[in-house]
């Protein structure tokens, strides 16, 4: 008779998860495919609450994947292009064993199997949020591999696919004002944009010469590269087609040669129909509002709303405004209060980025030979700067090379400069001549404002304009903090100025002040209480009498203590004194009554 129970191994956690050896058994793929197909599909190892019931045999093991998605994968078109694939691996070592080389190397050019991750994209990705909410990742790992050597195990094809899609990103960026923040680290540079309300947080590394670790397996980065690529070539076709750009932009590969970066790109708009080149990389569209509408349609219009105007309006509706009249405008954003103790503490809403984003767009910038051109580049870009010149050395598509050019407001160095007696420092950091000076004076021109890097990203991170001042070429730059920690609310504020800083010390140290004086007067208090019972002992006659001698009498019969143990204590009697005396007094040591009769 069966007991209903069931077996051993088809329920619990031994029916939910299954072992990778048994998945690879079960998919008919090798291991490296089998990784392969996880970091498409987005399937990674879990971890059972037993093990020893979940693995189905005596020996424990190690790494442990859910059925179903196992199940999942059996389904998935890519596993047909693994086995085309395999198959395509022995017809060319058969043709290398039967020594045909060009029918090996036919086969090799021209049946190996494409495989294409569309269908991979929008399936894990069902909505365009998604895939932003995911983009972190791979903007970091694409910013890094673009900055790598070419290497045999990181091809020059990848290296210049991640390098054009990178730049295209940067570019949708300048164009849509999305960059919110920065900050420089030891590791790179992080930077924050925000799009569609989601934001993007990636580092990218600093412009050094990398060196290739043999300690990392750069075919499963260079699997996660590939799934990467082509999720980063959607998310910005999707942001150049909602901008009404052309993509991919047009590409400059004699520019891209010789150093152009962002400017070896051209940006065309096509939302009317045309394609036109945007000038200076920037957003300068025409707006809707000024679309080939000519004087007549204007004056129409106006003549339209001038007679809606004089036409008789119905009395409810008049006094529906004149109590809209009676309401004071408020033009403040309304505020998030918290209502009670431990409850979440909301982000106020804030005015508009428009402010923001035109940031230096009134200034023309000069970056120096020893500045980091492409993040300086970029930023100024993002926040609204048209003009910006560097020297010849760091590469094609500045707005000009001559450093001596009279437009340039801004200039950016990162070394200290001397300056010649006739030329003065401002207060706003700007060079101030007395005379009319010569073009170049001391390494610098005058009118023009110097300022260290630091600066950009400090301005950027608190949304205004800081002083140049302390940021001159030389000067002690304040602490770069980073904008995504909060300061505390009690303790040292690593942001306040150094003055404001000491003057909290020396408060602080005069409170301490305060209270060993105090603690020093308690104790002068109570000596003078021990010395008066002292008194009032002596007084009755119960205390022990202390006779204090004058200096005529008793002192010429007392010759002191011989013991050196008083010295060591440091105490002081008349014979210490008069032994002091004479061993200053040579003539003393003789007749040692003289001085003291005299």
């Amino acid at each position: 008779m069966c007991s209903g129970r069931p077996l051993k191994g088809t329920s619990g956690q031994a029916k939910n998860f299954i072992t990778r050896t048994q998945a690879v058994r079960k998919l008919q793929i090798s291991l490296p495919d089998f990784r392969r197909l996880c970091i498409y599909k987005g399937i990674y190892p879990r971890e059972p609450r037993n093990k020893k019931k979940a693995s189905k045999t005596s020996t424990p093991s190690t790494t442990f994947y859910y059925t179903k998605d196992i199940q999942y994968l059996l389904h998935e078109p890519i596993l047909n292009k693994f086995r085309d694939h395999k198959a395509l691996a022995k017809k060319i070592a058969r043709s290398l064993g039967r020594g045909e080389v060009g029918d090996a190397a036919r086969l090799e050019k021209n049946g190996k199997p494409r495989i294409t991750l569309d269908h991979i994209i929008r399936a894990r990705y069902p909505t365009f949020v998604d895939a932003l909410r995911d983009l972190d990742d791979a903007l970091s790992l694409l910013f890094l591999f673009a900055s790598l050597p070419s290497t045999s195990t990181v091809p020059p094809k990848t290296i210049a696919l991640c390098q054009r899609l990178t730049l295209e990103f940067q570019h949708v960026l300048i164009v849509k004002h999305a960059l919110r923040k920065s900050f420089i680290s030891i590791k790179g540079i992080y930077y924050q944009a925000t799009i569609e309300g989601q934001d993007i947080l990636w580092l990218v590394p600093h412009k050094f010469v990398q060196r290739v670790s043999d300690d990392v397996d750069y075919r499963i980065m260079g699997t996660f590269v590939e799934f990467y690529t082509t999720l980063l070539g959607f998310v910005n076709y999707r942001l150049y087609t909602s901008q009404g750009l052309v993509y991919p932009p047009r590409f400059d590969v004699e520019s891209d040669e010789q150093g152009g970066e962002l400017g070896a790109f051209t940006l065309q708009d096509n939302r009317f129909g045309d394609s036109t080149a945007i000038e200076g990389q920037t957003d300068q569209r025409k707006p809707p509002e000024q679309d080939d509408r000519t004087p007549l349609d204007d004056a129409a219009v106006q003549k339209i709303v001038e007679d809606i105007a004089q036409e008789p309006k119905p009395n409810e509706g008049q006094a529906r405004g004149d109590a809209m009249l009676e309401e004071e405008p408020t033009d403040g954003l309304d505020k998030f209060e918290v209502q009670g103790e431990g409850a979440d503490v909301l982000e106020q809403p804030s005015m508009s980025d428009t402010d923001t984003a035109t940031l230096f767009t009134p200034y023309s910038f000069f970056l120096s030979r020893e500045t980091p051109r492409q993040p300086l580049e970029f930023l100024l870009r993002a926040f609204g700067c048209k003009r910006i010149g560097w020297d010849e050395v760091l590469g094609h598509g500045a707005f000009t090379h001559d450093m001596t050019d009279r437009t340039i407001t801004h200039q950016i160095v990162d070394r200290p400069m001397t300056l010649q007696p006739s030329v003065s420092d401002g207060d706003d950091g700007q060079i101030m001549p007395d005379a009319e000076p010569a073009p170049m004076q001391g390494g610098r021109m005058p009118g023009r404002t110097y300022v260290q890097p630091q600066w950009v990203w400090d301005c950027i991170n608190q949304g205004k304009l800081l002083r140049p001042d302390l940021y001159a070429p030389g000067a002690t730059l304040p602490p770069h903090l980073s904008p995504w920690v909060k300061p505390p609310k009690t303790g040292l504020d690593p942001a306040a100025p150094l003055d404001e800083q000491e003057e909290d010390e020396l408060v602080g140290s005069e409170d301490e002040d305060e209270d060993v004086g105090g603690e020093e007067e308690a104790d002068g208090e109570l000596a003078d209480v021990g010395v008066a019972a002292a008194d009032l002992d002596g007084g009755d006659g119960h205390g022990m009498d202390v006779a204090v001698a004058d200096s005529d009498t008793g002192s010429d019969d007392f010759a002191g203590f011989a013991s050196d143990d008083n010295n060591d204590l440091g105490t002081t009697t008349p014979a210490n004194r008069n032994n002091n005396e004479n061993a200053s007094n040579p003539a003393a040591k003789t007749n040692p009554h003289k001085s003291h009769r005299q």
